[in-house]
């Protein structure tokens, strides 16, 4: 008993480093119980790959070939790691001859996409701009029709994987979300999904699953990076100090759009049955002795554009993939234009919700559902780089750039002076508080 008391006493004398010591060995005690969970979420699937390894086949058949596309910059250069710890195990127990290929650099998917040979099986292990290259590299083939046939899997390795929320139940737990993203490729589980085609002049066309986005929000999205160092407020401060920069940030556009068309029935292919002999020699006679009498050809209704001149702060296209199994009768993409009237508390309050979900889109907001979309913007010139429409771009005949370099170094020093104030302002609040004052009296 004496001895629980003297440890209790010694705690007690040094409760600063029982303190510290308590908070280390907690979070330790955390990680690695987080790494145990993680292993055995790791086994459980290595189970279950294994009962697909274990299916017999017959001597005739051949074993699936499945070619993984694995984008190792992914997820901040963490994406080979991810995928060699918690994918690469299931595919291999469940008997698939799998080919790994690594991209070196951006865009080189889209370039193996034309190379690639027939395979039973696509694997794209990464983030949303290595599926979307992937995907513009399979439609730009010449046999594309034939080759889009093959099923498409996705793991989910990327720092953005907005396609993965509709696919695979969402997880906190990365190392879950990989392995049921995987195990759900083994069970064969597919569905049909949207591709939104974007066509210039000019260019070759690109191809998205999500949709694209044009304004404001989406020019504070790029910039959120540069303010790693305020942490969680750093997503504030990205929309705060852009609305220093310019306010308010509307954009205008015209937007010409095709109403919905019906969706074709989804119907297996069916090759119609052979005619008999006497049939096919009948009808032959029939057609020589009676030639057909040409039809006239049927003249098609010219489509009918309707046009809208918009003032928004940013304008969105996106597929209907964020609910893939709802039933839908018409082909269409939606269309949401944010209404121009933020205040710039609400541009934060709804920046802030963009940025964790890119699709998300306020009340206020304007929608259209097309099944065409043209859009014509203006001519914009910022900094060093010209922003101007897909539709017109000409890469021979380049408008004139404004340098504005010396507006945005007074904006980053702006920033700067203001982070240096805020912090000076921290440690004069600091140096005055008691505690620090009888703290610097002991030790001098």
């Amino acid at each position: 008993m004496a001895r629980v008391v003297k440890v209790f006493v010694t705690l007690r004398n040094h409760w600063k480093k029982s303190t510290v010591a308590a908070c280390a060995l907690s979070y330790g005690g955390h990680w690695l119980y987080g790494k145990h969970c993680d292993n055995l979420l790791r086994r459980d699937a290595c189970l279950a790959a294994r009962e697909f390894g274990r299916q017999q086949i017959s001597p005739q058949e051949q074993l699936k070939k499945a070619t993984v596309i694995l984008n190792p910059a992914a997820c901040r250069g963490k994406a080979n790691n991810l995928f060699e710890k918690n994918a690469a195990p299931i595919l291999h127990l469940a008997g698939m001859e799998v080919t790994l290929v690594k991209t070196d650099y951006e865009g080189q998917a889209k370039k193996l996409m034309e190379l690639m040979e027939q395979t039973d099986m696509l694997i794209v292990a990464g983030g949303d701009g290595t599926l979307q290259e992937v995907i513009t590299g399979l439609l730009r083939r010449a046999d594309h029709e034939s080759f889009s046939k093959t099923p498409i899997g996705f793991i989910p390795l990327g720092s953005h994987n907005s396609l993965s929320e509709s696919l695979h139940i969402l997880s906190d737990n990365q190392v879950k979300h990989i392995t049921s993203a995987t195990l759900s490729i083994l069970q064969g589980e597919t569905v049909p999904l949207d591709v939104l085609q974007i066509k210039g002049e000019k260019e070759q066309p690109v191809f998205a699953l999500i949709g694209l986005r044009w304004g404001a929000f989406r020019d504070v999205a790029s910039t959120i990076k540069k303010y790693w160092y305020l942490g969680p407020l750093k997503i504030k401060a990205a929309h705060w100090f852009s609305t220093l920069r310019e306010w308010p940030q509307v954009h205008e556009a015209s937007v010409s759009y095709i109403a919905p068309t019906l969706r074709p029935p989804d119907l297996p292919e069916q090759k119609p049955q052979r005619p008999n002999l006497m049939y096919r020699i009948a009808r032959r006679l029939k057609n020589y002795w009676y030639p057909p009498i040409p039809e006239s050809p049927k003249v098609e209704e010219p489509e009918r554009w309707d046009e809208r001149t918009l003032s928004t702060l940013e304008l969105s296209i996106q597929t209907q993939n964020k609910n893939p199994v709802q039933t839908r009768i018409d082909d269409s993409l939606l269309v949401c234009v944010e209404p121009d009237s933020f205040t710039v508390g609400d541009f934060i309050t709804v920046g802030e919700k963009k940025a964790a979900d890119s699709t998300a889109f306020t009340r206020q907001s304007l929608k259209l559902e097309a099944s065409a979309c043209r859009l014509n913007l203006p001519e914009v010139t910022y900094s060093l780089i010209c922003l101007k429409p897909i539709h017109f771009r000409d890469e021979t005949n380049e408008p004139p750039c404004i340098h504005l370099g010396t507006y945005e170094k007074i904006l980053e020093a702006m920033e700067m002076h203001f982070l240096m104030f805020a912090y000076i302002l921290a440690t004069c609040i600091f140096l005055q508080t008691p505690s620090f004052r009888r703290m610097h009296y002991i030790v001098s």
